[in-house]
């Protein structure tokens, strides 16, 4: 056992996170059957495309290609709320694992701000529809995936303080190399508003965010093993 401290309540939080995210991922793959068309470059195709279409694009209110958006919308928005949730619930309470020392608790206090301040962006993310304010949208993309980075590299360092199981450590040194290419690619990459731009940034949006879901999932399954343990 990593920690004397473990209350019910927090292996309740972990459980909850592995459900929000693992809800997170049906959401959106349904979502992504009853998105009606249209990219950011082609209005005329159908359906959605996934090298082509962005996951903000299950939260239109409406399809580039002018149909209702609603189911989509909808299970996008419950989706992204959810896991935003899940997200700030695990950060709050991760951090009880690094309590051995005082720097472990340093770096996972300031870990646990950046990480729910991450996640207050991914909700926001939900409430602001890309297709209502493209640019208030963007900034909370952009704060999302600039603070989630520091999150999981405070975290990081701390897991190492601790002697925290190596495989878990390793999940967050992964994840945070991927966090950081695909902020580069945010930051530098080609405009998503050519087609090649477009595909590039779609394709990197995809893999990032699953990555993020299966990394928070497998932290958030270890935490619940670990601390019961």
């Amino acid at each position: 056992m990593l920690t004397s401290f473990y209350p019910i309540r927090n292996r309740r939080i972990f459980d909850f996170v592995v459900f929000g995210c693992g809800l997170f991922i049906a959401l959106t793959v349904i979502a992504m059957f009853f998105y009606p068309g249209g990219t950011f470059t082609d209005e005329t195709t159908r359906g959605y495309s996934f090298f082509e279409n962005f996951f903000s694009e299950l939260g239109l209110f409406r399809a580039h290609s002018g149909g209702s958006n609603t189911i989509s919308f909808a299970l996008f928005f419950i989706a992204l709320s959810v896991v935003g949730v899940g997200l700030g619930l695990f950060f709050l309470a991760f951090p009880q694992f690094f309590q051995a020392t005082q720097s472990s608790r340093a770096l996972s206090a300031i870990g646990s701000v950046c990480g729910i301040l991450a996640s207050l962006c991914f909700i926001a993310i939900a409430f602001t529809p890309a297709d209502v304010n493209f640019d208030l949208h963007l900034d909370f993309v952009l704060w999302a995936f600039r603070l989630f980075p520091a999150a999981v590299l405070f975290f990081t360092i701390a897991m190492f303080r601790v002697g925290y199981p190596a495989i878990f450590r390793w999940v967050f040194v992964v994840f945070f190399g991927l966090l950081i290419g695909y902020m580069l690619l945010l930051e530098l990459g080609p405009d998503m508003k050519t087609y090649q731009g477009m595909v590039i940034q779609a394709t990197g949006q995809k893999i990032i965010v699953y990555a993020s879901i299966t990394s928070v999932m497998l932290q958030a399954w270890g935490s619940r093993r670990n601390g019961s343990s």
